[in-house]
């Protein structure tokens, strides 16, 4: 089966790219502790309408779209945004009937989930649990790989929305391609031995690979979107975490040997892509978690 976005869900699309443009800026204040560009970029994101998607009609979204809502977190993925919109997003589906949800929808409200770590829990309004207990976080952040990430413990947090596991997998997504993206460039223009060293044929199988697995992974996470609802949506949110885990954080190992050691370097915009494509691999579930789901339903 072929799975193509609509002309209005790729010009959604379109547009969360636009209004992400500056995000790699807002990352690294995000990481320094300044969440005021992050918060500036939050409610632009908003006016898009990304936040809308996930939340019903009648509390003032435009009803739960998963398929928007991949969309956006696959664009949200490709700029690494800082802030927990994966987090909020999914916690929308569990505050149906709170007053909460048309600030959720308005993007004035941040809200986050502990999974069992609560993201950014000491800029969130909100803390939930995954089965929507209101918590509060405890004690110094956590260092994650990805500097951009302040992760709190909150007691009883623990578990995954299926729903937050899809839109992880769809961010994952979206930075795998970021990343191949621009190493792709990087090896038409970077010159080793008087040539590109894109012309070298090494270099050109461990891009196209990577490019592979990231073509696999896309259709699951819009395939396990389409689902949503039906009794094969864990099944198939698993199958897709598990592919875009993989293709992610290949596709980071690949654009590490492409890049050589400026990949590591906090100034240049890859290391924003790299260190993010770490600490997703374990976020939502672990590899072994969802493959396990997957064997269980078959």
């Amino acid at each position: 089966m072929k799975f193509v976005l609509s002309a209005e869900q790729r010009m959604f699309g379109e547009t969360l790219r636009k209004v992400l443009g500056g995000a790699g800026a807002a990352a690294r204040a995000w990481a320094a502790g300044d969440s005021g560009p992050g918060r500036a970029l939050w409610s632009a994101v908003a006016e898009a309408g990304a936040f809308a998607v996930a939340v019903p009609e009648e509390a003032g979204g435009a009803g739960l779209l998963p398929v928007e809502l991949a969309v956006a977190a696959e664009e949200l993925g490709r700029a690494a945004a800082p802030g927990p919109y994966v987090e909020t997003l999914a916690a929308a589906e569990l505050l149906a009937g709170s007053p909460w949800l048309p600030r959720v929808a308005e993007g004035e409200a941040v809200v986050t989930l502990a999974v069992p770590y609560a993201l950014d829990a000491d800029v969130a309004d909100l803390v939930l649990t995954a089965d929507g207990v209101e918590r509060k976080a405890t004690g110094e952040a956590a260092r994650s790989l990805d500097p951009a990430r302040r992760l709190f413990r909150v007691p009883e947090g623990a578990g995954f929305t299926d729903l937050g596991a899809l839109l992880c997998a769809a961010q994952q997504v979206g930075l795998g391609q970021a990343l191949l993206e621009v190493s792709v460039e990087y090896a038409r223009t970077r010159q080793q031995f008087g040539r590109p060293i894109g012309e070298y044929q090494a270099v050109k199988h461990h891009l196209a690979s990577a490019m592979v697995e990231l073509e696999f992974a896309r259709p699951l996470v819009f395939g396990a979107a389409l689902s949503y609802g039906t009794p094969d949506f864990a099944r198939d949110v698993s199958a897709a975490k598990v592919a875009a885990s993989e293709a992610s954080y290949g596709m980071a190992k690949t654009a590490l040997q492409v890049h050589g050691a400026i990949g590591y370097t906090d100034e240049y915009d890859p290391s924003l892509w790299i260190r993010k494509a770490r600490a997703l691999y374990s976020a939502w579930g672990t590899v072994a978690e969802h493959r396990a789901r997957v064997i269980a339903a078959l």
